[in-house]
């Protein structure tokens, strides 16, 4: 077994306005969470299998482009359509035209997509669920079945969603998961962004079902649990073009490494290193892998707290030493 399945419901068509000399220069992609994920796991040398569901004008668009990214692309015929946007970035910022969400999977769409993905990760080492362009497009409990089902059968089940899909799949348990400081207060899993309530949130994830947590918190150190012990991941500060796919690029990073029998902590420079370099240009799940190889080994993983000497030490005692940095 090898390679990574990626679970992408509704990928978009996205579609940008940017400069180029005095005339506008538009580009359509693929895009969305799992595409950009799965962009960074080809970058990084991974077999990457795509299950999606490609329907309407937008999807019949988005089937070569997704072909083109050197992935394997199995799919079904949607009845309705893939969502797509149009973002204009002349002025160096992202300004959206229009965005148009994918419309509700049908019934039939969604057994064979579930069909299609379990089939497909018998062939793989590694699975990466992520989640749809809008709230309706697929129900939660999927995401619960999936996990369930790939757990079962022995595969590594990857995760990052948030809301209503996070707490289906953490019912099932997974092994690594990746989330957000900003996702967790919008879920209500924070009520304050501080390293102590981080910690704590990353404490209650775990009993809920992750054997690993991973916290972005966008211009600060990640922040990750495993095993009992807390640690901060810290990257060299590179410039910016577009934030956006950063973290997607560190999912797919990290789950790369762990499919090659790489350490936790490995997989962590890898997965930083990739969001890190992503962040430096406009194509959202890109980066050079020289670069990233390269940044990967400037990457700092230190125990939390900073004075740690080997004692571990209680999630009310992290939260406690965080609270008072």
């Amino acid at each position: 077994m090898n390679g990574v399945v990626v679970f992408v419901p509704s990928p978009l068509l996205t579609i940008t306005i940017e400069n180029h000399g005095t005339q506008p220069d538009i580009h359509l992609h693929a895009g969305g969470q799992g595409v950009w994920q799965s962009r960074m796991l080809v970058t990084l040398g991974s077999q990457v299998t795509m299950c999606a569901v490609l329907g309407g004008e937008t999807g019949h668009v988005l089937r070569p482009l997704l072909e083109a990214e050197g992935l394997t692309v199995r799919y079904v015929e949607g009845s309705g359509r893939n969502g797509s946007y149009v973002h204009d970035r002349r002025r160096d910022t992202r300004e959206v035209v229009a965005e148009a969400l994918a419309m509700p999977l049908a019934r039939h769409e969604l057994d064979q997509l579930y069909d299609m993905t379990l089939s497909a990760s018998l062939d793989a080492s590694a699975v990466i669920l992520s989640g749809p362009a809008g709230d309706d497009t697929i129900p939660a409990g999927i995401y619960r079945r999936l996990a369930a089902d790939l757990r079962a059968t022995g595969r590594m089940v990857v995760v990052d969603l948030s809301g209503e899909r996070l707490a289906a799949a953490l019912q099932a348990g997974v092994d690594v998961l990746k989330v957000s400081d900003d996702e967790l207060m919008a879920d209500g899993r924070l009520t304050r962004s501080d390293t102590g309530a981080i910690i704590e949130a990353m404490y209650h994830l775990h009993e809920e079902g992750a054997s690993r947590v991973v916290v972005s918190r966008a211009a600060e150190p990640a922040l990750a649990l495993d095993r009992g012990e807390v640690v901060e991941i810290t990257v060299p500060r590179l410039q910016a073009a577009d934030t956006h796919g950063a973290g997607d690029s560190f999912t797919a990073g990290v789950t790369v490494a762990l499919t090659r029998g790489a350490s936790f902590h490995d997989a962590l420079r890898l997965g930083a290193a990739a969001g890190a370099v992503n962040v430096t240009r406009h194509g959202l799940g890109s980066g050079d892998v020289e670069s990233i190889l390269k940044v990967r080994d400037l990457v700092e993983i230190a125990p939390w707290p900073r004075e740690h000497t080997g004692t571990r030490l209680s999630p009310q005692e992290l939260a406690r030493r965080a609270q008072g940095e």
